[in-house]
């Protein structure tokens, strides 16, 4: 066996790999050994076919599978054990490879063209500046977190009338004829009840402005909803495709009126939140909840931030020299069911791409960074509890992290995804410490336009 590589030019090389009969035979005498074991031939006993008729069925495809498993193993381990840094696969030369006839031939040669990563170092130095966005933790977006706990503990309370867009009216629902009177037949619920806050028409809503108890009020519900077949099928009980023939006007008397109250702000909500005994007052709680609020941010500027460094640090970089021709065809062997066209659209996104991952690389290797089975569970567990964290949770028990990490964890493509942002957060924790930071207060709202 014989293995040589000759540089065409700083990223491109040809690997040739050549094969004597002692590196394959053993394996194709030991596969045919093994068919011959397994064989099951008319006038032959399993395991007593000739060896020769197994020879003779089966040495050609034996041949090619083995020596093209020994070609495979050659090539990586060569590669891997000489650390050349090579783009995508080794691909078959489609001008210098001799032709392989393996019912004649015993020695075999393969070329193979290789696309070799340019050779380029990254510094990073404070005379680098990269923005970092702080977001602005409002009073609004404190009282709103605040809102929603208050909310989770409200309750419904009978009122006199009706004056509040989240009231709740509750009455006896008839339909009227063209006349004005309740038509026979027609459609009459008891108990009905509706929010007409939530009601599309003004006119309509404006109706029911200070209702009272016992008021007999007349409204058209499809005019009301703009025929939204879901407000009006589940109001008045019908089929969804029976609401467009419903234009009728409604009476609708008023028998309650209820108004949901938030529940007040205390102990119980204090200890529900951030566990007992954690908070003693409403202005310790807020404080909390501002804390908790910008923690969650933390994660979103560090993404930001390394957006911008990755920005900055390509364009120190400056443009590297790829094997084009070469990236393009291995490109479109990826991507075979989506053609050339596909491949001239896409690859100078593809080289962008590309240049920050040698990049990254670079910076994750001089910062030593590694990520643990450690790392990639405490990851599982912050992204579980960033998505309670949305919903208000906000104090999850430790044993209902683990549970979800669990089954976080047990997904392939989940597990890459955890690894590959347990890097970023580590490198961005790094290159914050290198670069210097140039610090700007932002809104959420102007944070969010950054992405736009």
């Amino acid at each position: 066996m014989n293995v040589s590589l000759q540089n065409i030019d700083k990223v491109s090389a040809l690997l040739t790999v050549k094969l004597e009969k002692a590196d394959y035979q053993e394996k194709v005498e030991k596969s045919l050994k093994n068919i011959r074991q397994k064989a099951q031939m008319p006038g032959f006993r399993p395991g007593m076919v000739p060896a020769g008729l197994v020879k003779k069925m089966y040495g050609k495809s034996v041949l090619a599978e083995e020596v093209n498993k020994v070609l495979s193993e050659t090539v990586y381990k060569y590669i891997q054990d000489n650390k050349i840094n090579i783009l995508g696969e080794p691909l078959p030369n489609e001008d210098k490879q001799p032709n392989i006839d393996f019912d004649t031939m015993e020695e075999f040669e393969f070329l193979f063209d290789i696309a070799l990563a340019p050779e380029f170092k990254v510094e990073v130095s404070n005379s680098d500046k990269v923005d970092y966005y702080n977001i602005t933790i409002t009073d609004e977006m404190v009282e709103s977190q605040v809102a929603s706990y208050t909310q989770r503990n409200g309750k419904y309370e009978k009122v006199d009338a009706y004056g509040e867009n989240n009231d709740m009216v509750k009455g006896l629902l008839a339909e009227l004829d063209e006349n004005g009177n309740t038509k026979e037949g027609g459609i009459q619920i008891e108990g009905a009840s509706m929010m007409p806050g939530y009601m599309k028409n003004e006119e309509q809503k404006a109706i029911f402005a200070n209702a009272k108890v016992n008021d007999v009020l007349v409204f058209n519900p499809n005019a009301a909803w703009d025929g939204n077949v879901y407000e009006l099928s589940s109001l008045l009980k019908i089929e969804k495709d029976a609401v467009a023939d419903m234009k009728s006007n409604f009476s609708f008397q008023v028998e309650e009126i209820s108004r949901f109250v938030p529940g007040e702000l205390n102990e119980e909500i204090f200890n529900m939140v951030f566990g007992e005994g954690v908070v003693k007052s409403a202005d310790e709680f807020r404080a909390k909840i501002k804390e908790s609020i910008a923690a969650q941010f933390v994660a979103d500027s560090d993404f930001k931030f390394l957006l911008d460094a990755r920005k900055v640090l390509a364009e120190k970089v400056g443009k590297l020299e790829f094997p084009d021709a070469l990236l393009k065809k291995i490109m479109l062997l990826n991507n075979q069911d989506k053609g050339e066209k596909f491949v001239e659209e896409n690859y100078d996104k593809s080289i962008e791409e590309l240049t920050w991952h040698l990049i990254k690389e670079q910076l994750v290797k001089a910062n030593n960074i590694k990520v643990e089975q450690v790392d990639i569970n405490q990851m599982a567990k912050d992204a579980t509890r960033a998505q309670f964290a949305q919903y208000g949770m906000l104090n999850v028990p430790e044993d209902l992290l683990e549970n979800y990490a669990k089954e976080m964890l047990k997904k392939k493509e989940g597990v890459e995804n955890l690894v590959n942002r347990a890097i970023d957060m580590k490198l961005a924790a790094a290159l914050k410490t290198q670069v210097t930071l140039e610090n700007k207060e932002i809104s959420v709202a102007d944070f969010n336009k950054l992405f736009e």
